[in-house]
């Protein structure tokens, strides 16, 4: 083979071309990531019962779906989680390597058999089903400083003109509005309704009667008459626009002539569609865009692309709206691909000066420096084949691969050198030569270097993806150091190198001479060494075997982890008030927490959330996104940002009226929220959610005592206080009320009603009905609803129920179908995540029979790398002894 490329000089630089234009190719069609898709695919189910409670959400909507997607192909887990405002969703993560578009027409069709079991109400909202990361990219903030630019303003803006604009864009998976669009909000009044003997559900069906789109035909259609000289649309003025038209819906015709009309029983407006969220940027009111990655995206160019269109789409902004990106993730990425691509080129600069320290030759030197990145470019090229990407580990092994490459060309540069000073021979003749006598050495070394790596590509699962793709790397650049070494550097070595005479020598003077005549006495005094040691050989095979057992030893007391944690640049604050406390008291709590936060010397901006957050949705959670400044600009060792979230954490324990919770966040988002180890605490045995909550309390009581670990805390919300309605079926049935009539005046009043749509400035928007605020604040204003009768006649609901005060769920979460609860923790300093995890798994197992668990995130995937590591590792000795 090389004395083909030997005679063909132009053909192995040919070939070399063409592997440089298909790695520089490559390179700009190569995702870039953080790391690999280490997350399993996921597909989320989203559902929406407006009014229910967790519990109701979880048994008649969630359960329902769930039983139809056990058995969809590659799926490995799924929880579902139901919240106490009505909103519910299902996350079915599905093995490695399954395609998350099929997966998501498979996991369409089982929810189509699901639908008709579904209340209504579920499917009138609709059911989504969309493939996204669960971690956000960015956050856009919309603020404006005009009053008529309030946050409801901003949002409807943003859900009309930005929105569907980001949406459309490559690589973005959800987008999430922190805001709400407008809708036709109906605030009825209760003690009118009476006194008009009318009920709430003859109001939303007035509503929909008298808003309505009609296709009235044309006039002059065909067939039509002989000698029609006219056609045209008939158009009716159906659907209503404005609050003035809403007003004049007629809810009854009386017989004197006289009507009553909506605007006479409620107070309309032009509002919000929900109040359930509210974004801050820096304690000032805004709206925000959480923008997701879509599982194929590339982070940095999809972010770019944001940024772009938001700046197109700035020229047609209201005048006083303006726009930024306070929260990025993918400026981190950046950093972290930008500092291993400088460690690359060092590393090249390193190689290329100790390879002419030792050969001390430009020309011996050039040619192992030309093969370097044509190797490294021949591997970017088998990354786009392989259907890989350009992240912070295939960058690593990029660099660690430099050493080896480049070692093929140095020992073909070596050997031809030896021989053309030895022997005299001309360059061509002592290439030839050369390759004779190591080609099939190079040959050797690379399969045994192979074989090395080659076991990592079995690694199965999420931790298969990391350990794949840096395989890959070290294989495939590898190989092209071989294939090159038989190819173009002894096609170099004969055109580029310059004849010498026999017995020629490296310097003997000047600084070169100076390096060798001390790398000479270096390498005598080491032979003198390995001349001593050889009369004692077995004496120094048994000191041999006692290291070996040593550091298997140490090996076995190493500290474990997933991946380490890393200064991001960003941390979150997760705030939760107690259970039952209002929006006025989370603003308060996280108006303190802001002006803490925004003191830090560390802190740029921060984005606030009020309503939302990673361990659930409700009027008590909030969550904040906070951006540090850049790397550069925080350099003392109390500046990263695990140590402000700790600094933060003692500073925020003050507040008393919250749980308060900085995090930095976890290396993998996709496999979490946080830093630290995930627990789902199952109960298996059926024995209820208050069996299942002692559980996790006595669980937490035992974590609290331990050494290992720390702030391991519950991940979800709290039981709060619920009121619930007692309906005496009996009375209900004996004053002529209806069960669904009961329920539909409750629903609407309390938890609104979608009636339909209007439109509005060239949007379709809701038509929502609700009782006034004043209606719905107090127990006894449930009691004050009234009913209406099979005769028409209007019932209170005090006339056949009665309240009472119980504690229930504000949140449901399920884990394999089993019911569960959410914990999660930290490894205490001193010990590592691997520590962490067999502590707590020694912690479950005192818990009483009936209960179990499973870890879930980042846990789950070292918990799986655990157990492959040492048999992999087996293999790759093995390959290489057989090898050899």
């Amino acid at each position: 083979m090389s004395k083909f490329f030997i005679d063909r000089p132009i053909f192995a630089w040919v070939i070399a071309l063409f592997i440089i234009v298909m790695g520089a190719v490559a390179i700009t069609q190569l995702p870039i990531a953080q790391y690999p898709p280490v997350a399993p695919p996921s597909i989320v189910i989203s559902a929406t019962y407006p009014g229910a409670s967790a519990q109701t959400l979880e048994d008649s909507v969630l359960s329902i779906v769930e039983q139809e997607m056990n058995g969809s192909p590659g799926l490995l887990y799924m929880e579902s989680v139901a919240q106490a405002n009505g909103t519910g969703s299902i996350t079915l993560s599905f093995q490695p390597g399954t395609n998350p578009d099929l997966a998501q027409v498979d996991v369409q069709n089982r929810l189509s058999r699901a639908s008709p079991r579904l209340p209504s109400a579920v499917t009138q909202q609709g059911v989504r089903v969309d493939k996204a990361r669960s971690n956000f990219l960015l956050f856009a903030i919309l603020s404006s400083d005009d009053p008529k630019l309030d946050p409801v303003a901003l949002g409807d803006y943003a859900s009309r003109s930005i929105v569907p604009e980001i949406q459309r864009l490559n690589g973005v998976g959800q987008v999430q509005l922190f805001g709400t669009e407008r809708a036709m909000r109906v605030w009825i009044d209760p003690a009118k309704l009476v006194s008009f003997n009318l009920s709430a559900a003859e109001v939303t069906a007035a509503i929909r009667a008298q808003n309505a789109q009609v296709s009235a035909g044309e006039i002059g259609s065909l067939p039509n008459v002989a000698g029609q000289g006219i056609a045209a649309t008939v158009v009716v003025n159906g659907q209503l626009g404005s609050v003035a038209e809403f007003g004049k819906v007629v809810l009854r015709a009386n017989t004197d002539g006289s009507a009553v009309r909506l605007r006479d029983v409620a107070r309309i407006e032009l509002g919000a569609q929900t109040y359930a969220t509210a974004a801050r940027l820096n304690g000032k009111p805004s709206t925000g865009i959480g923008v997701q990655l879509s599982p194929s995206g590339n982070a940095l160019a999809t972010a770019k692309a944001v940024r772009a269109r938001m700046t197109e789409l700035e020229k047609f902004f209201p005048k006083g709206m303006t726009w930024q990106i306070p929260y990025d993730s993918s400026r981190f990425i950046e950093t972290s691909l930008r500092q291993v691509a400088e460690t690359l080129l060092e590393a090249i600069v390193l190689v290329f000066l100790v390879m002419f320290l030792f050969m001390q030759d430009w020309r011996y030197t050039l040619i192992p420096t030309i093969v370097v990145p044509v190797s490294l470019l021949g591997t970017f090229a088998a990354l786009l084949a392989f259907g890989f990407s350009i992240n912070v580990l295939t960058m690593f092994a990029m660099v660690l691969v430099i050493g080896i490459v480049v070692d093929d060309a140095i020992v073909v540069v070596e050997n031809v050198e030896r021989i053309m000073s030895e022997e005299g021979l001309p360059p061509l003749a002592a290439t030839r030569k050369a390759m004779g006598q190591i080609q099939g050495a190079i040959i050797g070394v690379t399969v045994v270097l192979i074989a090395v790596f080659v076991p990592l590509a079995f690694f199965s699962g999420s931790i298969g993806n990391i350990y794949r793709q840096f395989a890959a790397v070290m294989g495939t650049s590898i190989a092209f150091s071989a294939f090159l070494a038989l190819s173009l550097t002894p096609a170099l070595c004969a055109t580029l190198l310059k004849p010498v005479e026999a017995g020629h020598h490296h310097a003997k003077s000047g600084f070169f001479g100076w390096f060798n005549r001390g790398f000479a006495r270096t390498a005598k005094g080491y032979e003198g060494g390995v001349a001593r040691l050889l009369p004692h050989a077995a004496r120094y095979l048994v000191v041999y075997g006692v290291i070996v057992a040593v550091a298997a030893l140490m090996y076995q007391r190493l500290p474990t982890s997933f991946l380490p944690s890393e200064d991001q640049g960003n941390m979150l604050v997760n705030v939760q008030l107690p259970p039952g406390a209002t929006r006025q008291r989370t603003q308060a709590v996280m108006e303190q927490v802001e002006g803490f936060v925004l003191k830090q010397p560390e802190v740029k901006s921060m984005v606030s959330v009020l309503g939302f957050s990673f361990s659930g949705q409700g009027q008590n959670a909030a969550l904040a996104f906070v951006t540090l400044k850049d790397w550069s600009e925080r350099t003392g060792p109390g500046s990263s940002a695990q140590a402000l979230a700790g600094r933060s954490f003692g500073a925020l324990m003050g507040i008393r009226d919250a749980f308060i919770f900085p995090l930095s966040p976890p290396p993998i988002p996709e496999l979490g929220s946080s830093s630290g180890f995930s627990l789902r605490l199952q109960d298996r045995a059926g024995l209820g959610h208050d069996a299942l909550l002692a559980a996790r309390n006595q669980l937490l009581g035992m974590a609290s005592k331990s050494k290992v670990v720390t702030q391991v805390r519950p991940d979800g919300l709290e039981d709060a206080p619920q009121l619930q309605l007692d309906i005496d079926r009996d009375k209900a049935s004996a004053l002529g009320v209806g069960f669904e009539a009961i329920n539909s005046v409750i629903s609407t009043a309390l938890g609104s009603a979608y009636a339909n749509d209007f439109p509005n400035a060239g949007r379709l928007q809701r038509v929502v009905v609700q009782a006034d605020a004043p209606a719905r604040m107090q127990p006894d204003d449930l009691l004050k609803l009234n009913v209406a009768n099979a005769k028409g006649q209007m019932v209170p609901l005090s006339a056949f129920a009665s309240t009472r005060w119980v504690t229930g769920a504000m949140q449901t979460v399920r884990y394999n179908g089993y019911p569960a609860m959410r914990i999660s923790g930290s490894a205490a300093p001193g010990y590592s995540t691997g520590a962490a995890l067999a502590e707590m798994e020694q912690l479950a197992s005192q818990l009483p029979p009936g209960f179990g668990y499973e870890w879930t995130g980042t846990s789950r995937e070292e918990k799986l790398a655990g157990s492959q590591a040492i048999i992999l590792y087996g293999f790759a000795i093995l390959a290489v002894f057989l090898c050899l």
